[in-house]
């Protein structure tokens, strides 16, 4: 039996960052996590599974537009072998939930069963999806031994599919929601369960040394390399039927197209500069890249215009590029001399020297004559440029 675990689809999710300048790059990630979703019809088809599980959070929310609705359905719809959804913590299966409106039931794929009760869901005959959906944001269980509880190893192949975090990888293992690792490997060890399919976390993870508890991850990135850890990925799960012991096989398969890295580069000089400008412009992908700047160093005023200037060029070609703000560590100052030489005087001249005291000082108007003096640097530069 073979076939594709995935879970945190989170369709509908928005990137404020992402939004800036009309949106144009919020749509192009919305769409992606779709085709992502409809993707998965094409990687069944490939490798041959029988079956597709989504361990949760399919959706951002429960409170998403119609269009959002029918557009992840008709992304499901694709998936020409079923596909099992477990409500998630995001779209839990409460009063309000996406799952129970008159929207969903009315353009519901043939091929999508909602897991909307806790236990076995019959694949067919002999392979069984033990399920345990959230109901709230808050569950006061462990919802997977829940369901394990009183079932048999009677022979019968199931997969489990919950959702949620696991006692061991959590900073607050005592959590009553918690999925217990020890007696979900109690489960696997005496033949009730053979895999277990986890959602919630979005890093691709294995949990345990057994080989069959796993996060698939996200199958498109949603935060930042130093928060997720290899996501973008469907896993391919085998386990041999015609085995006792049902053997059981699990491959990654890359999904996700997009990228959120942190970019750390320390700047002081020209040179500085001109490593990160190639640093940028050697990342690949650009319109589906996103990057957060952590900048230190200390530089002139003049320096600080080439670097914005090296900045706002590549602003334009990644989908984002914005600076860590609580990050960074950048001290600007005027160098001595520094703005001897520009093209301007009278009332201007005193205007500059005015900034230049400004910007040697502390506070929000230092930083507002930094700004000033940077701009001005720049324009006096493009305008000498322009005569030339």
């Amino acid at each position: 039996m073979r076939f594709l675990h995935t879970a945190d689809w989170q369709l509908g999710m928005t990137r404020h960052f992402l939004s800036a300048g009309g949106g144009e790059a919020q749509s192009r990630y919305a769409a992606a996590r779709r085709e992502a979703v409809a993707g998965l019809g094409v990687l069944a088809a490939e490798v041959g599974a029988e079956f597709v599980v989504v361990a949760g959070d399919v959706f951002e929310d429960n409170q998403l537009s119609p269009r959002e609705v029918s557009l992840a359905l008709e992304a499901m719809r694709a998936i020409e072998v079923p596909v099992y959804l477990l409500p998630g913590n995001h779209d839990q299966l409460d009063a309000g939930s996406v799952y129970t409106s008159a929207l969903f039931a009315a353009e519901c794929p043939a091929n999508v069963t909602v897991l909307d009760r806790d236990g076995a869901f019959e694949v067919r005959p002999g392979v069984q999806i033990l399920a345990a959906p959230w109901r709230s944001k808050s569950p006061t269980t462990d919802l997977a031994a829940a369901v394990t509880a009183d079932v048999p190893a009677d022979g019968t192949v199931r997969v489990l599919v919950a959702h949620g975090g696991v006692d061991v990888l959590d900073p607050d293992p005592a959590k009553p929601s918690l999925i217990r690792l020890a007696a979900v490997e109690d489960a696997l060890a005496s033949g009730v369960v053979h895999y277990v399919a986890l959602g919630d976390r979005h890093s691709r993870t294995q949990v345990g040394a057994t080989g069959r508890v796993w996060y698939s991850g996200s199958p498109e990135v949603t935060n930042y390399d130093d928060i997720e850890t290899d996501p973008g990925h469907v896993l391919v799960v085998d386990i041999d039927e015609d085995d006792p012991a049902h053997p059981v096989q699990v491959t990654a398969r890359r999904v996700g197209r997009w990228r959120f890295i942190t970019l750390r580069h320390d700047v002081n000089d020209d040179r500085d500069i001109a490593g990160l400008d190639i640093n940028l412009d050697q990342l690949p992908d650009k319109e589906r890249t996103v990057v957060r700047m952590v900048l230190t160093g200390s530089l002139t005023v003049g320096h600080k215009a080439k670097l914005d200037e090296c900045l706002d060029r590549y602003a334009r070609l990644f989908a984002s590029l914005r600076s860590w703000e609580r990050h960074c560590d950048l001290v600007v100052l005027p160098a001595d001399g520094e703005f001897d030489d520009l093209p301007i005087g009278g009332f201007a001249t005193g205007a500059v020297a005015e900034l230049v005291a400004a910007a040697r000082a502390d506070g929000d108007e230092a930083d507002d004559a930094r700004s000033a003096l940077a701009l001005l640097l720049r324009l006096t530069a493009n305008s000498q440029g322009n005569v030339a």
